[in-house]
């Protein structure tokens, strides 16, 4: 590096720290390090695109994988075996390995788009296999098991709300009643904007909500009880029973993917305003 270049990148270090004092946005500059362009990427667009529950994870997994290797690389210096690096310490762990992979490989392609560089690193990348497990739901033995087990705790109706509702574990914690419905924020949301479902009060769910909705209680802490009782089962299996039983008594296609959060794909999100008597109709063939 020249003096000449050392004394510019000098001089916007010291514009961004005089940037960041007066609270404002870091501009991106093809000077920056990977960790200083993620941050501007993080704090600009990502906490816009996901949840707050997403955006902490994401954090989370870029704090720990992704900038303790990379992150004090000039971007305009990030090359192929760096985020091959990353990925190769994580190869026993297929599955945050991906997860890393796609915070990597979004914030290259936002670099790009920036002019920061002109060509993507994580094109090269090998990713460690992984297959992925999809839900499997619970027995009607396995589902008198879990709630027989749990009986007269907060614990219980957390599970029932899961079982009868289809919420996905982060959505919990968002849930309230509105009449005759169990209103959640939608947790899959994709533009910004906050977005919320209704899944009618069934036969079966009423006895667990009755004097209102349990009080959150931590994922972790849920999943590891749900493990002593079924240990071949993880949380999620909750959501694909609700779903399951949703397609076995005969529950509409739209009725089931608005239940469940699901996106209707092009004009039909656009358009489609469903009645509460149409949801209701719906769910009250939901018995088993």
């Amino acid at each position: 590096m020249t003096e000449l270049e050392l004394l510019t990148r000098i001089a916007e270090r010291l514009d961004e720290i005089a940037d960041r004092l007066d609270g404002k946005a870091t501009t991106p500059k093809s000077s920056q390090t990977f960790d200083e362009f993620a941050r501007y990427y993080f704090d600009t667009f990502r906490k816009r695109k996901v949840t707050p529950y997403t955006f902490r994870k994401d954090t989370e997994r870029y704090n720990a994988h992704i900038c303790p290797t990379i992150g004090e690389t000039p971007f305009a210096e990030l090359r192929p075996d760096r985020v091959q690096k990353v990925l190769d310490r994580l190869e026993n762990r297929p599955k945050t390995a991906r997860e890393v992979f796609t915070l990597i490989n979004i914030v290259c392609k936002t670099a790009i788009k920036h002019g920061i560089i002109s060509q993507n690193p994580c094109d090269m990348a090998i990713l460690p296999y992984y297959e992925r497990r999809h839900g499997r739901a619970l027995t009607a033995d396995e589902t008198r098991r879990l709630l027989t087990a749990t009986d007269g705790t907060d614990i219980q109706r957390i599970y029932a709300l899961a079982l009868y509702t289809g919420l996905r574990p982060n959505e919990y914690a968002t849930a309230r009643i509105q009449g005759l419905f169990v209103i959640a924020r939608n947790s899959k949301q994709k533009d910004g904007r906050e977005h919320t479902k209704r899944i009618p009060i069934t036969a079966e769910l009423a006895p667990y909500v009755k004097d209102g909705l349990p009080q959150p209680r931590r994922i972790q802490y849920l999943r590891n009880q749900l493990k002593q009782i079924l240990p071949t089962h993880k949380l999620y299996d909750l959501r694909t029973t609700f779903y399951t039983r949703c397609q076995e008594c005969g529950v509409s296609e739209l009725a089931r993917n608005l239940f469940m959060g699901h996106t209707l794909g092009g004009l039909a999100d656009t358009y489609t305003d469903v009645s509460d008597e149409y949801l209701i109709a719906e769910a009250q063939k939901l018995n088993y």
